[in-house]
């Protein structure tokens, strides 16, 4: 109810209030309504109020000095200073401690969680994968058509606040009656979390698609499959980078509940960083806690300057509408 009450009393509206910003040159599109918007658009209460505001609104006052101005920018200066002493302070007693703990892990427990990180990182490119096949096709849908943008968002929006281990008691039955193990398993259960940033950032897109191309591509009698490949997918291209980067990380957060899942009093693991953090946090071992987390965040960074920064690069200057 606070999904769908927050959609038409807040984001529609905003949606509606966001066409005016749209740069197109030519073109026209179905454009999005509010009813919420145009009942406030004719409210006499909403007139006076803002009228009111205006009376009480404080006037400005008389420019500062110049020595005004500059005895204020040392001041603002000395309290910078003074704050990036102490975050240094925390940040270096933060880092003993953690060369503390992480100088009892032995060299043979270090391979195995740069093993078990390399696991868990193909589990997360195949639940990228798997959402991408869906989550592309069904945003193009939903954003290049607002009739459906205006039933089927609600709808997505109320699935995505679902969170995704109220899910995992189902999908764990099925997987088992399937015969299916945690190995594979765990692929689905980051999915269940995670498709729907790429879901949101592909409609995104697609409803930024400028009107006039559209038109151009149905001038040319363009095929379904040569809109695809020629206009939709480059031109949601940067959203659904933006879609894997964030998903992404949702996958490696979520890889900490996928891999090791508690059912009906039953521990079922995957060998994994994540499953490795969770039952390293469950023995309360700090010093494996600590290094599987450094080792995590280490693939995270490196696969986002090897990887996700040169499909940025490559969306800017192949993909971009706006070059």
């Amino acid at each position: 109810t606070m999904i769908v009450a927050l959609d038409q009393f807040l984001w529609r509206p905003v949606v509606v209030l966001a066409q005016r910003f749209r740069v197109e040159d030519s073109g026209a599109t179905e454009e999005a309504t509010s009813w919420f918007l145009n009942l406030l658009k004719r409210s006499r209460v909403v007139g006076f109020v803002r009228g009111v505001a205006g009376l009480l609104a404080p006037r400005r006052g008389s420019p500062k000095s110049p020595k005004e101005v500059a005895k204020s920018g040392k001041i603002a200066a000395v309290v910078s200073t003074a704050f990036f002493v102490i975050l240094l302070a925390v940040l270096a007693t933060g880092a003993w401690k953690l060369v503390v703990l992480l100088h009892h892990v032995p060299f043979a427990q270090w391979r195995r969680i740069s093993w078990d990180s390399l696991l868990t990182l193909a589990r997360v490119l195949a639940a990228l994968a798997l959402g991408t096949l869906w989550a592309v096709p069904a945003g193009l849908a939903i954003g290049l058509s607002p009739r459906l943008s205006r039933f089927l968002q609600p709808v997505v929006q109320v699935a995505a606040s679902f969170p995704a281990p109220m899910l995992f008691p189902v999908a764990i039955l099925v997987m088992k009656a399937a015969g299916i193990s945690l190995g594979f398993g765990s692929v689905v259960l980051m999915l269940l979390g995670t498709q729907w940033y790429i879901l949101f950032n592909v409609i995104a897109g697609a409803m930024a698609i400028p009107a006039d191309l559209r038109e151009v591509a149905r001038s040319y009698r363009f095929g379904a499959w040569q809109r695809f490949r020629r206009l939709y997918l480059p031109a949601v291209f940067p959203h659904l980078v933006t879609g894997w980067v964030t998903a992404g990380g949702g996958a490696w957060n979520a890889s900490i509940v996928a891999e090791y899942v508690t059912f009906r009093g039953e521990v079922n693991a995957a060998e994994g960083i994540g499953s490795r953090i969770s039952e390293a946090a469950a023995r309360a071992d700090f010093g494996s806690l600590a290094a599987s987390i450094l080792v995590m965040s280490t693939v995270v960074v490196l696969f986002n300057r090897a990887v996700w920064r040169r499909c940025y690069h490559f969306a800017e200057t192949r993909y971009s509408l706006g070059k």
